[in-house]
């Protein structure tokens, strides 16, 4: 179970510089290296996996399951995301030294001590991988194990080392590293992979370029001075507004094959959400149209509400005694 990066779903820095610690030598304290460790999991992407994966086990149930295998994927989870997520800074850490959205994070160290070193990030990746695969194989199965652990893996070598420096089209398959949490949170509470999980996850899958590709946008000019070829970087900013609205109705429709399994509830809520997604994309289309600033970040912050609340009213139709 992962994220693709704060690049995908999460905040667009990763907070202040660590200040050295007074009385330690070189800034390093024990305080010092576990706070930066605990960053470079990027905890606020984090959040975001884990509101998609609970509701989508209350739907897998119909209803609550054991807390104990709720707390057991929620951690598990947590940790596969947290692995992906650091050896992914171990590995983007010269472009990250150059694009200043990233420039503060641990590992970049710009006239100052590093928070960390790399081989200390790297150990802390595998480490939290393992613990991760440990703790959901043993506590909830081995499937929803083995599909975080595929997830970690699409991750750091599909998206980080092959794609995201070489195409523009990264974003579109690196991004289904960040749908496996809903196929890991079906699997712990029914042991297989059902036909809703899959559509969550084309949900998700349809998601991530309108979200990833509004902050892309935004920052252009740092993925264009980091050599990243994403989308914005490439292509102008109308053909940009263009895909992004061709992708969120696309993922609108997807949202709608889920109303048979979740109910009608469910479908006048996507439908509502996905018709205030649409209406945002195309007043994005149309200021980039029209010569008017993009301001494509309003687009970015409705993706992570709207995600969000899709998921709520997954989880709440999920728990009502009735589907219609």
């Amino acid at each position: 179970m992962t994220q693709l990066t704060s690049e995908l779903a999460g905040p667009v820095s990763d907070g202040p510089a660590h200040a050295p610690s007074a009385g330690v030598a070189g800034g390093r304290s024990p305080a010092v290296v576990l706070r930066a460790l605990f960053q470079l999991t990027k905890p606020r992407i984090i959040e975001l996996l884990l509101v998609t994966t609970l509701p989508t086990m209350f739907l897998a149930r119909r209803g609550l399951p054991g807390l104990g295998l709720m707390l057991v994927t929620l951690v598990g989870g947590a940790l596969a995301a947290g692995s992906a997520n650091t050896i992914n800074c171990y590995l983007d850490r010269d472009i990250d030294a150059v694009m200043k959205r990233t420039a503060r994070r641990p590992l970049v160290a710009k006239g100052r001590p590093a928070a960390v070193k790399p081989g200390e990030a790297l150990l802390s990746g595998v480490v939290l991988g393992v613990a991760a695969t440990v703790v959901l194989g043993v506590a909830a199965n081995w499937l929803s194990a083995v599909l975080a652990d595929g997830a970690i893996l699409f991750y750091v070598f599909v998206y980080t080392m092959v794609l995201k420096r070489r195409t523009a089209s990264n974003i579109v398959i690196g991004g289904a590293a960040g749908c496996f949490p809903v196929l890991v949170g079906w699997a712990a509470v029914t042991g297989r992979v059902g036909w809703p999980a899959v559509v969550l996850f084309a949900v998700i899958f349809f998601w991530t370029p309108p979200h990833f590709w509004a902050l892309a946008m935004k920052f252009r000019d740092d993925y264009a001075a980091a050599s990243v070829p994403m989308l914005p970087v490439v292509a102008a900013a109308p053909v940009v507004a263009r895909k992004i609205l061709v992708y969120s109705y696309v993922m609108v429709g997807v949202t709608l094959v889920l109303v048979p399994y979740a109910g009608v509830v469910y479908g006048v809520c996507a439908g509502v959400l996905g018709g205030w997604f649409l209406v945002e994309a195309h007043r994005l289309r149309s200021r980039v149209a029209g010569g008017a600033a993009a301001a494509p970040m309003r687009l970015f912050h409705l993706s992570i509400a709207y995600l969000t609340l899709l998921f709520a009213a997954i989880a709440v139709t999920a728990l009502l005694p009735w589907r219609w």
